[in-house]
């Protein structure tokens, strides 16, 4: 987890608290942690689970990433196991800069595909669109719409959903229409 993850918590229905997930994770325990609170990552509309136990300080350092050890810490590098079979390490070896460097650049390749993909901001509105919407009615005929990309009809068949649960939802399918100070 990372405490600077742009987060959501919904009591019910209404959202309680957005922003940093630390700060986040400290207004859920303010709010007394009761049941019904479910808290979602902004960028893959996932819940995410939260242990509340300890001092404001402890929640925080629990939210922190974990310390790195071998690697480039200045880089935020870690260092992993990675099993591979031969030819894909001979592979590697042959690559500009060497299998890390190789690596690196396969996997931010997929990552900045996987986004520009329309179907990331499908995926991550409708995980949030299961938990909290789930038994809403229109919720089929909403989910349908989703996966069409069809935005209007997303829009006509949530219109009669709670205020925050159809502005976060739509929010998801369209992040670059949000803005976080406003």
């Amino acid at each position: 987890m990372d405490a600077d993850q742009p987060s959501t918590a919904f009591v019910g229905e209404r959202i309680l608290a957005r922003g940093r997930l630390a700060d986040v994770a400290l207004a859920v325990r303010n709010a007394g942690a009761a049941a019904g609170i479910l808290v979602f990552s902004d960028e893959t509309g996932r819940v995410i689970d939260l242990d509340l136990r300890g001092s404001a300080e402890e929640i925080v350092a629990r939210l922190a990433p974990p310390a790195r050890g071998r690697g480039r810490p200045k880089l935020g590098v870690v260092a992993r196991e990675v099993t591979l079979l031969p030819r894909h390490w001979e592979w590697l070896g042959r690559q500009r800069g060497g299998a890390s460097h190789a690596l690196r650049r396969l996997v931010d390749g997929a990552r900045n595909a996987d986004q520009a993909q329309p179907h990331f901001e499908s995926e991550r509105a409708y995980r949030f669109m299961s938990a909290l919407a789930g038994n809403l009615p229109g919720f089929e005929e909403a989910s349908r719409a989703l996966f069409a990309g069809d935005g209007d009809a997303l829009a006509a068949r949530t219109a009669d959903w709670p205020k925050d649960i159809r502005a976060y939802a739509l929010e998801l399918v369209r992040p670059a229409d949000h803005n976080p100070n406003g």
